[in-house]
């Protein structure tokens, strides 16, 4: 039976056989903040599992161990930071965690170390500076991502800070959008490049001009997790005086449809759109809207998504950005700090990208050499093309309940090992590594991504291993990875690598990428380059099924 052809679930069955379903429904997961005393004074060993999970709703997630302490996600949208609120985030970390942050994916920032008993001060002092973590995570509508440079960028369609702040004050801690199916993820940007990486999102804004009115094209149905999918063509104009009523009628039509509440599994919106198709879902939205909507295709464009790194006059005169490269994304309490007294004193404000990576904003031309000494006195060297300011990373070891295998210590060796090999000539390389299937570090479409898993080795003991992904990418020639080689102990990782890179360096054709050349090759010359042995066509299938 097709998912077309299957009969509408109800609310008995979706009560049945979904338990996160029965937790919203026996207590709004929102509400758990206001319980924070009671749990306090009940003492953590003494609180139910099942509010342990409503705390997601405000960005908060067990640290690994389940000790009592907790990852607390802030929700940044766009990644856009005023000093005042950089300050604030690092104030928290120094005073109620341990003085560690972590910027993320989703151009967030996230604590560590956080202890129950502390979360009432952590949230009075994040709301003192106007900052909020509602729906950080839980089944809610995630940060809204974008282009780090809206506002500023010479080469932009136009400026999306109006449409993302609306978009952000409506759905952020909206109890109408705090109990969807699963979590749900918004990217709204104009960007040139399209920086955001619009593909791999639920529903992606992506600027248009049309008829010479500003507006978006509606990408539908992206996402990675373990099945991954890329965003489809809605089909649509959307001028952007109306954006935010067709993100919440989307999102509404998705959270409606009970067939995808009734699995965890299959509970985003890509498998909806698997089942009914781009042209269904537009169908759907008109519904909810009352009106039929503007045809247009997005058109293609034939440059690769920039990262923003390094210094690039802004559209505002005698202003410059300056992107960063934090490594793996750790930044500690005092830097961001640090940094936050910089960027006011110099009147901008910083931008958290999508590669974990920030822009200083604001600069003026006459301050660069200060501020770009100012910034290595701090702990950061600005280099426009850099292996370290490409590569990402998730939480993984030693923080995260699911990964199985080191993320940020891993990823760190081997850049060490392939810089002192290859040095700058691998610069704008994009390595992406996972501790676990759930994809926080995008590996399915970096030009060389790795989860993390185990293998056995000869005695039957348990190490950690890495699956290698190659040939995904983003940008005009969107691919989802193929894992090609499996299990690959963590001890024979680097040797893979160097030979993959090697092969590639000594093989490519003119300014062929990394992708581009793997793709050309068939897998068993990938695997005389890496000296390992493919997997097996259906191991591979069922790897990215």
């Amino acid at each position: 039976m097709t998912a077309r052809e299957r009969p509408d679930a109800d609310w008995a069955l979706v009560l049945k056989r979904n338990p996160v379903e029965r937790l919203k429904q026996e207590k709004a997961p929102l509400g758990i903040r206001d319980e924070l005393p009671a749990l306090i004074a009940a003492g953590y060993q003494n609180v139910a599992e099942e509010d342990i999970v409503r705390l997601q709703w405000w960005g908060l997630y067990h640290d690994k161990p389940k000790i009592g302490t907790f990852m607390l996600r802030v929700k940044l949208p766009a990644g856009h930071l005023t000093p005042a609120k950089l300050r604030a985030i690092g104030e928290v970390s120094n005073l109620y965690g341990r003085g560690d942050g972590e910027l993320a994916t989703r151009q967030n920032i996230q604590l560590h170390w956080l202890e129950l008993a502390r979360l009432p001060d952590v949230f009075a002092h994040l709301d003192a500076a106007g900052i909020t973590t509602a729906g950080g995570c839980g089944d809610t509508v995630r940060n809204i991502t974008g282009c780090p440079l809206q506002g500023l960028a010479h080469d932009e369609l136009f400026d999306c800070t109006p449409i993302v702040e609306e978009a952000a004050a409506f759905f952020y801690g909206n109890p109408d959008f705090s109990n969807l199916p699963r979590k749900h993820k918004y990217s709204i940007s104009a960007c040139a490049d399209r920086c955001n990486a619009p593909e791999i999102n639920c529903i992606a804004l992506v600027g248009a001009i049309h008829e010479g009115r500003e507006g978006f094209a509606v990408l539908v149905g992206g996402g990675l997790s373990s099945v991954p999918r890329l965003a489809r063509d809605m089909g649509v104009f959307v001028p952007k005086e109306e954006a935010v009523d067709v993100l919440a009628a989307t999102t509404t039509a998705w959270a409606e449809d009970l067939n995808y509440r009734v699995s965890r599994v299959k509970a985003r919106l890509k498998f909806m759109i698997d089942d009914i198709g781009p042209e269904g879902m537009r169908e759907r939205v008109e519904a909810k809207l009352g009106r039929t909507l503007e045809d247009f295709r997005l058109p293609r464009i034939d440059v690769e998504p920039s990262n923003h790194l390094g210094v690039h006059p802004q559209k505002q005169k005698g202003l410059l950005s300056i992107g960063v490269p934090v490594h793996l994304g750790l930044i500690s309490g005092d830097q961001m700090i640090t940094i936050s007294d910089l960027a006011e004193r110099l009147g901008g404000d910083v931008r958290v990208t999508r590669q974990q990576n920030f822009v200083l904003a604001g600069v003026p031309e006459a301050e660069l050499d200060a501020t770009l000494l100012e910034l290595e006195r701090i702990g950061f060297t600005v280099e426009e093309k850099s292996l370290r300011g490409n590569a990402i990373a998730c939480t993984g070891e030693p923080h995260c309940n699911f990964s199985v295998a080191e993320t940020k210590t891993r990823l760190g060796a081997l850049i060490e090992r392939l810089e002192q090999r290859f040095g700058t000539q691998i610069a704008e390389l994009r390595l992406q590594l996972d501790g676990c299937p759930h994809s926080c570090a995008q590996h399915w479409v970096g030009d060389l991504g790795f989860q993390g898993t185990t293998a056995r080795d000869d005695g039957g003991e348990r190490r950690q291993a890495y699956d290698i992904f190659v040939r995904g990418s983003l940008g005009p020639d969107a691919a989802i990875g193929r894992p090609l080689f499996r299990r690959v102990p963590t001890d024979e990782l680097d040797d893979a690598v160097e030979g993959l890179i090697a092969g590639w360096l000594e093989g490519r054709r003119a300014g062929e990428s990394f992708p581009a050349f793997a793709r050309r090759l068939d897998d068993d010359g990938l695997g005389a380059l890496a000296g390992l042995e493919p997997a097996r066509a259906r191991q591979r299938e069922e790897a990215a099924a």
